[in-house]
Formats: C-alpha cells, sequence, structure tokens
C-alpha cells in the first residue's frame, strides 16, 4: 500500500501541475519548481535505495529524518521566493498607485483649464 501511495502521490503532483499548467492558472517559472519536486519524489519511489545511500553519505542513520529535513529545507526555500516575489509585485502596485495619482492630477487641472478658457470664451462676444 505504501509503494501505491508512493507511486501515486507524485503522479497526482505532475498531473495535477500540468493541469495548472495547461489552464494557465500557474506560471512556468513556478511550475518547473514543482515538476522538479513531482519527479524526484517519483525518482524517490522508483529506487527507495537512493535517499538510504544519501543518508548514508550525509551521516543520517535514519533516511525518513534526510527526507523531513530536505522537506523542511525546500519549503523554506518556497517560502522565501514567494516572499521575495511578493516584495517585488507590492513595490510594482505603489509605483503604478503613485503613476495613477499624479495623472489623475495632471488630468483634473486640464479638465479645470478647459472649463475655465471654455467659460472665458464664452463670456466673450
Amino acid at each position: 500500500m505504501a509503494i501505491i501511495a508512493a507511486f501515486a502521490l507524485p503522479l497526482i503532483i505532475l498531473v495535477f501541475v500540468l493541469d495548472l499548467l495547461r489552464r494557465k492558472k500557474l506560471r512556468e517559472k513556478y511550475a518547473a519548481l514543482w515538476l522538479i519536486v513531482g519527479f524526484l519524489i517519483l525518482i524517490l519511489a522508483w529506487f527507495p535505495y537512493l535517499l538510504g545511500v544519501a543518508a548514508g553519505l550525509l551521516g543520517v542513520q535514519v533516511p525518513s529524518n534526510l527526507l523531513f529535513a530536505i522537506s523542511i529545507v525546500f519549503l523554506l526555500g518556497v517560502l522565501l521566493h514567494l516572499s521575495v516575489e511578493i516584495s517585488e509585485v507590492e513595490d510594482e502596485t505603489r509605483t503604478l498607485a503613485e503613476e495613477v495619482a499624479i495623472l489623475r492630477v495632471q488630468v483634473e487641472k486640464l479638465s479645470c483649464s478647459q472649463d475655465n478658457g471654455s467659460a472665458a470664451s464664452a463670456d466673450q462676444p
């Protein structure tokens, strides 16, 4: 049962990511990351001894602890990346809001000057 789940989970992730990519709900730069993770999990499910070999090389006694540590580091990396992306989008949004405010003031000034000009020309015979 665990072997079936080990194969089914990465396949579900891969299909889900590809479907999100097909429906344009997920951008390519984010999809690549999840596709790589899905393929790595699939490789570890296909060759489970690789995790034991890696744990032995790194001096980790229980291979599942290595998997948890890698997962935590990966998730921290994803969180950091998303924080950077949110910060960039926030800066762009603030810049755009400032530009819109400046343009709005300029449009109001032009509108007022046109109203004053048309009122002045209407007063002159």
